[in-house]
């Protein structure tokens, strides 16, 4: 499944740049078959995205620099997008039969650190709420549709988006990954209300109180 960021034109620029040499504005023009317009517009925005960098290219005697571009390492994930469809549940597997329970979640506590740790690094907010809101904003950045709503007097989080989707195995291990990066983020444990795998519309997680802390 190709990056709901990424219109199909873009990736279209990003097959024909990406393994290659970089190349000009009219190669691509002319590999394409559209207007120079177009493609201009397309490289701008995979250049906004960060999929795609342009350089000036020195030409031989004394005429102005051309450009050219060329695909990053970001886009590379783009072009195997279903691989992690059947790679993450494998790999879960794997760890269940050679570890059994105690082994995944040893793997479970690593990973989880893992992520919380990269967003902990850019949280400034003392209290669970507000750090649960600057992870909500942190999410919606990385491309995430998430929202920081109260209900019943307790703040949660919606997540209309899950960029774990495509790696649920049967025992949902990535949820659980999920669950206690937020946990180690906030502060405070971080319990599932809703899931969109028990048909609700979206995952909805809140900051457990004491008494449900305690369960």
């Amino acid at each position: 499944m190709v990056d709901p960021m990424v219109s199909p034109a873009g990736m279209r620029v990003i097959r024909l740049l990406v393994g290659k040499p970089p190349q000009t504005v009219a190669d691509l023009v002319k590999a394409v078959g559209v207007t120079r317009t177009a493609i201009t517009d397309q490289l701008n925005e995979l250049a906004a995205a960060g999929l795609v960098e342009r350089e000036a290219q020195r030409l031989k005697g004394r005429g102005r620099p051309r450009h050219v571009y060329r695909t990053t390492s970001d886009c590379l994930p783009l072009l195997f997008a279903n691989s992690k469809n059947l790679l993450v549940p494998a790999i879960w597997k794997a760890i269940e039969a050679i570890g059994e329970e105690t082994l995944t979640r040893k793997v479970v506590q690593r990973v989880s650190s893992e992520l919380a740790n990269h967003y902990k690094r850019k949280i400034t907010a003392r209290s669970p709420e507000g750090r649960l809101r600057q992870l909500c904003k942190l999410l919606c950045e990385e491309g995430g549709l998430m929202e920081a709503v109260r209900r019943n007097g307790k703040l949660q989080m919606r997540k209309r988006s899950c960029p774990f989707i495509g790696m649920i195995d049967s025992k949902r291990t990535v949820c659980c990954v999920d669950l206690e990066m937020m946990t180690k983020v906030v502060g405070r444990p971080v319990r599932l209300v809703a899931c969109r795998h028990e048909g609700d519309p979206c995952c909805v997680v809140e900051i457990a109180s004491d008494k449900q802390s305690r369960r």
